[in-house]
């Protein structure tokens, strides 16, 4: 085998350990022991093994630690908490710490020096510390794509926001939902803009239109239920609301239950992430199961690697998730089945079923 053909995943599987603790030895770095230290630099001599010249030039620091960045109001959110946990979960296994960078200190100078390598966690254009993070001189990952201009991160974690919205329409239309509403933030985020298109791209496919309504990325329940009530109010015969941002989707049953609707019959009421709010809620809400945590692992594992060398710049993976189908989307009334266009939809299967891609 010559050097060019060896990698790293090589010198791990000759030495016997994991791909992280075989980067961590080589590299001088983590929580190793001498004996295994020198163990797997004997083996990589051994095979010939060359650090990927190109990739180690991204590493212009060695502090042994990354940073994270969310998204402003997003600390306050179930969803990326876990997904931090994630991060740390993985980052601590890769033998480097993790810390939380704050809008203030992420666009501040000497950033390269303090971290060796960033996760910039849904990006959005508005965000003016994003621009200056992904210009840092040091390896970038971000969790779903940045839409602005500029210099383009290292690497980025993508999930398939599309299909899964896609999908909680499917499921809401097979229960009879045949006037449907959104709330959902602008679209400067990857994730924001493809539920924008896949609520398009759905309404011209089946002939129903979802309404769209424009709230806060983070929004509060108070201001789903004042986006809610309004569309109740405005909106004749309106049979199903899907709730994007986390957390929000209590007030969208609040202002069911102040409109005297019963969710999961007079009026379905599903969420694009599932968390603490959609699971403890009464009913629980059908929710898209972003595995927050493990996404975090994800793209911990995908800097690490770009740190350690073992993949290009460039690389982009994917995130699976899950529809998980509760009772607010269990069964509709006869009487509402038959407000809409087309045919009633099918009698409802009993809820906690899940579906996934």
């Amino acid at each position: 085998m010559t050097s060019r053909s060896v990698t790293l995943i090589d010198v791990a599987r000759a030495a016997g350990v994991s791909k992280s603790t075989a980067s961590n030895a080589l590299g001088g770095s983590g929580r190793v022991s001498e004996a295994t230290r020198r163990h797997v630099r004997d083996v990589a001599r051994e095979l010939g093994y060359r650090p990927n010249t190109a990739a180690r030039s991204l590493r212009r620091s060695s502090t042994g630690a990354i940073g994270l960045y969310l998204p402003r109001t997003g600390t306050r959110l179930d969803y990326y908490m876990n997904l931090a946990f994630g991060a740390v979960e993985r980052a601590r296994e890769d033998g480097l710490d993790l810390v939380l960078l704050g809008p203030h200190t992420a666009s501040g100078p000497g950033l390269a020096s303090r971290v060796d390598g960033l996760l910039v966690i849904d990006p959005d254009i508005e965000d003016p510390s994003v621009p200056h993070l992904l210009s840092a001189d040091v390896p970038v990952v971000t969790g779903e794509r940045y839409l602005g201009g500029g210099a383009a991160p290292s690497g980025a974690v993508v999930c398939d926001n599309a299909a899964s919205l896609t999908a909680l329409l499917d499921h809401l239309a097979e229960r009879g939902a045949r006037r449907p509403a959104l709330l959902v933030p602008g679209s400067g985020s990857d994730w924001a803009a493809a539920l924008h298109a896949a609520a398009d791209a759905w309404s011209r496919r089946e002939g129903i239109e979802v309404i769209v309504r424009t709230v806060p990325f983070a929004a509060t329940p108070a201001q789903a239920e004042a986006a809610t009530a309004d569309l109740i109010a405005r909106t004749p015969h309106l049979d199903a609301v899907v709730c994007a941002p986390d957390g929000a989707v209590p007030g969208v049953l609040a202002a069911a239950a102040h409109a005297g609707l019963r969710t999961g019959t007079d009026i379905l009421v599903a969420a694009c992430v599932d968390g603490a709010a959609a699971r403890g809620s009464s009913p629980r809400v059908t929710a898209v199961d972003l595995r927050a945590a493990e996404y975090g692992q994800a793209c911990a594992a995908l800097l690490s690697d770009l740190l350690a060398g073992t993949v290009e710049p460039g690389a982009v993976r994917r995130h699976d998730w899950a529809l998980n189908v509760r009772d607010s989307t269990a069964a509709r009334s006869a009487a509402v089945q038959g407000r809409g266009r087309g045919t009633p939809a099918p009698s409802a299967e009993p809820g906690g079923a899940a579906r996934s891609r």
